[in-house]
């Protein structure tokens, strides 16, 4: 690994694990966590039976919002200049994942194809690889234990706190919650919706 690229051969490329350890997704909204005020980006797949929340930082959700509502600056922001460079090498963006949850941390990973046909893995913090993929219209792939592991860990907080969390508190709130708070939300409740 050298400055952050993970140069492997392009035996199966693109994906680091295999397809079906993935789930294709997508961006279904940013809304603000009423309790502690950060941006949760909200994925979810294209049934709209699994939901993926991730609170990012204002930065991150301004820079998601401004793609999400066409907005453009008179120069190119951070997320900009990356899509910018990368069509100028001749790279093209060919799919983002989340790929980890440690320690309630999310991983993700920018998969690039070069002019040449090579296959580059680029580690990346999941809210940057979102704002590149709606930059460059490129998949956002989950993988399954990342969903697992969130639900988990959802599930968890929410037992252990039962008592002393209201619904309001969306940090422990489990899968099937999310999807029931998900589906009673108007679309006035998200500030920026797909």
């Amino acid at each position: 690994m050298q400055d952050g690229f993970e140069r492997t051969a392009p035996k199966r490329p693109y994906m680091m694990g295999p397809k079906e350890d993935f789930i294709l997704m997508m961006v279904g909204g940013l809304t603000l966590d009423p309790t502690t005020k950060m941006p949760i980006v909200v994925l979810k797949d294209p049934d709209n039976k699994l939901n993926l929340p991730i609170w990012i930082g204002p930065l991150e959700a301004a820079s998601m919002a401004t793609e999400i509502e066409g907005i453009k600056p008179q120069r190119p922001m951070t997320h900009d200049l990356i899509r910018n460079v990368l069509g100028e090498l001749g790279a093209t963006v060919e799919a983002v994942e989340i790929t980890e949850l440690k320690e309630n941390t999310y991983f993700a990973r920018i998969e690039l194809k070069t002019r040449e046909g090579g296959a580059l893995h680029i580690d990346s913090r999941p809210s940057d690889a979102i704002s590149v993929a709606l930059r460059t219209k490129s998949p956002i792939y989950v993988a399954k234990a990342v969903l697992e592991a969130s639900s988990e860990l959802h599930e968890a907080a929410s037992e252990s706190s039962e008592d002393a969390v209201s619904d309001k508190n969306l940090a422990s709130v489990s899968r099937d919650k999310w999807s029931e708070i998900l589906e009673k939300m108007s679309p006035e409740d998200f500030k920026y919706k797909m």
